[in-house]
């Protein structure tokens, strides 16, 4: 079976009122069942461990969690993967030939870096042809802070060199939603799985996943240490629930986040991406943004698993973002 069609209520024992429970928690999918510890499960929950086990169990049996793949058959699906290009020569050159599909690509730096200003490029991007660097799909926008501009996405459809789109088409396809709190975010990932289902047979399949920002009411609601352990918990099942959408419909996800200055660090660049080692590690690929002299701004390839380390720079201009 699909994992794609899996519902909770299809994992034996769970009905209508446990299901809805799980879902408050978090836990939106047979496979975040499937990957919990049944201590985390019963708690967040409110069930008996024993019941939690059992439940744990049974999803992993439909989710088919567990198995082993070889190394040809990763090769193969890899084969798959497709590249989202910026279409400015050297920040793709930095980025592998693009942004990768099946991949997190974070986006961190201070406010004005450039973040909401590649966003919405690759939201006009996304729906080139594969011939002009895009990926022919449609897109679905989180958008955390209420930066989401239809104006913007206009003065970069008009600015397009390689191809042109028309604005009436463009626009449609970017499906915007905008998050309130933390937990409507991760119920927000829940619903865009339900349109990528809904889209996948048409013409502009999703191919762009995109959420700005993705810490930020993450960093509101949990403030002070003794929250943290619970807003990483979190942010980690929220991270997953995005990474098995991308991988599973072949599409980026593309996160921006804030950035915090340690007062620590008193040589170099103190600033540093909120949300820790969860998000360090759930991102596939991260670019650090700064802003540099004469309006330029500065991409910074700081991890990935097969790149170089190093740095492109690029120019914002009302056509877009452009080489300098």
């Amino acid at each position: 079976m699909a994992t794609g069609s899996l519902e909770l209520e299809d994992i034996p024992g769970v009905g209508p009122t446990t299901a809805e429970k799980l879902r408050e928690a978090g836990f939106v999918s047979v496979e975040s069942i499937a990957t919990a510890s049944p201590l985390e499960l019963s708690e967040t929950a409110e069930i008996a461990e024993a019941t939690a086990k059992k439940m744990i169990k049974a999803a992993r049996e439909l989710a088919n969690i567990g198995g082993f793949k070889t190394g040809q058959d990763v090769f193969e699906q890899r084969k798959g993967v497709k590249k989202l290009k910026t279409l400015v020569p050297d920040l793709d050159e930095l980025l592998g030939g693009g942004l990768e599909t099946q991949a997190i690509t974070e986006l961190y730096g201070e406010f004005g870096s450039g973040k909401s200003q590649i966003v919405h490029q690759l939201a006009v991007n996304a729906q080139l042809d594969e011939d002009d660097g895009g990926l022919h799909g449609s897109i679905i926008y989180l958008d955390t802070e209420n930066t989401f501009r239809p104006e913007r996405i206009e003065q970069m459809v008009n600015g397009l060199e390689v191809a042109k789109l028309d604005l009436d088409d463009v626009l449609p396809r970017i499906h915007v939603a905008r998050a309130h709190t933390s937990d409507h975010q991760m119920l927000l990932v829940e619903s865009a799985h339900e349109l990528a289902n809904e889209l996948k047979g048409g013409d502009y399949p999703v191919r762009l996943f995109i959420i700005d920002s993705l810490t930020g009411h993450f960093r509101a609601e949990y403030a002070g240490r003794g929250t943290l352990a619970a807003r990483q918990q979190k942010l980690n099942r929220h991270m997953h629930e995005l990474f098995k959408l991308v991988d599973e419909h072949n599409a980026v996800a593309l996160v921006t986040n804030q950035v915090m200055s340690n007062p620590a660090v008193f040589f170099g660049d103190p600033t540093k991406p909120i949300g820790g080692n969860i998000v360090g590690h759930s991102a596939t690929f991260r670019v650090y943004l700064r802003k540099s002299k004469g309006g330029k701004r500065i991409a910074r390839l700081v991890d990935s698993p097969n790149l170089p380390e190093g740095e492109a720079t690029f120019i914002v201009e009302e056509a877009g973002i452009k080489s300098c």
